[in-house]
């Protein structure tokens, strides 16, 4: 365990399985449930770190693959550590690069040893990483969270394929552990097992009898199924077998009406590239539901993006005519205004479930989103 972590649990909902808490780390304390916005290649893409702060962000996500490929983990660590090199001075978390690794398909040679992967997206040098190397790479970037390396099947999978990468993942996980060595930065173990319960639950049996990590991932969602089918491994597994006093971490889930619900089922962290990719294309978190600000209605609408949002986009004048028109001739500034606009909207979103948990109602504010608008997301 590293001696920098802790969770602590200040509030929990008596008719669902919601927990606020505070994670302490060695950059600063994050409130949870939380949203981490994604800065794969150590920026939240077309924002400054000092925008990023303002819209509320706690913690960032970067990724392993990435910054080994490009620039180095070398050269992060001579130039200071990722919080240095991407001028971002609280907390950081960083995955393991496994699911852009396994996404390589074709290129992609298992072992129990590690994995062997063409780099078709840089060079197109083969590379070899093992669980060791792969902690080497996140101990020398130097978040304060790191997670192991697993193997993440995709949806649908044979139940063979999906248990083989559970038994690789936790031999993996194991691994790690050893290797990992890094007091201020704490260790994630993952748990995998497709969409089948028993092996989920196999997955975390093992994570806790090979190490006391710090925390867990939930790996292996929103890689294809409905978010239907995810629930119904997802919320047993996190409300009655997760360990109750380690934080939890669904990877990889991003819309506001999952976040919700995620929450009511124990979850405490969130990440995903949806609040940014989707404003790239255009396209926007709402109280009104999914907005898609090409549409032709708003090309005269001088109204704000969404009256009921604190974000620096909805309350400084920016109007849905002018996000428009920026959208529409592709024009940069369109993109950095809707990801301000997403990230805030999730940030907000997350603060408010969390003071419903404090205040013992989060049943009730998981029924209003339900039954409003802005359940009509993604």
């Amino acid at each position: 365990m590293s001696a920098y972590f802790k969770f602590d649990i200040v509030a929990e909902d008596a008719e669902t399985h919601a927990r606020a808490g505070v994670l302490h780390t060695a950059h600063g304390d994050i409130p949870t449930p939380i949203f981490m916005p994604v800065g794969t290649k150590a920026t939240v893409k077309g924002l400054l770190m000092d925008t990023v702060a303002a819209l509320g962000t706690k913690i960032l996500l970067a990724n392993t693959y990435h910054l080994a490929m490009r620039p180095g983990a070398e050269t992060v660590a001579e130039l200071g550590g990722l919080h240095d090199f991407m001028q971002w001075h609280g907390p950081i978390l960083t995955d393991s690069g496994g699911f852009q690794v396994f996404s390589h398909g074709d290129h992609v040679d298992l072992s129990d040893d590690g994995v062997r992967f063409r780099t078709v997206d840089y060079d197109g040098s083969y590379v070899i990483w093992t669980p060791e190397e792969n902690m080497r790479i996140q101990q020398l970037l130097g978040a304060d969270i790191a997670m192991q390396l697993d193997q993440c099947p995709g949806y649908p999978a044979e139940r063979s394929f999906v248990e083989r990468a559970v038994e690789l993942s936790s031999l993996w996980a194991e691994r790690c552990w050893n290797a990992h060595t890094r007091d201020d930065q704490a260790l994630f173990g993952i748990v995998q097992g497709g969409m089948h319960l028993d092996l989920r639950i196999r997955s975390l049996e093992h994570l806790e009898g090979c190490g006391n990590f710090c925390g867990y991932g939930i790996g292996g969602y929103s890689v294809g199924e409905s978010h239907e089918l995810m629930f119904e491994t997802l919320a047993p597994l996190a409300s009655e077998h997760m360990p109750k006093r380690k934080p939890r971490y669904l990877m990889g889930v991003g819309n506001p009406t999952t976040l919700v619900r995620g929450v009511a089922c124990g979850i405490d962290m969130f990440d995903c590239v949806l609040p940014t990719r989707k404003a790239r294309m255009g396209t926007a978190f709402s109280h009104e539901g999914r907005t898609n600000l090409k549409n032709a209605r708003f090309a005269r609408d001088a109204g704000p993006l969404d009256p009921a949002c604190p974000c620096p986009v909805c309350t400084g004048g920016y109007t849905r005519a002018y996000l428009h028109h920026l959208v529409r001739q592709k024009e940069m500034l369109g993109g950095i205004l809707l990801s301000m606009h997403n990230i805030c909207f999730l940030l907000d979103l997350m603060a408010r479930a969390r003071q419903a948990i404090i205040e013992h109602r989060y049943a009730e504010f998981v029924s209003a989103w339900m039954d409003s608008a802005a359940a009509a997301d993604f």
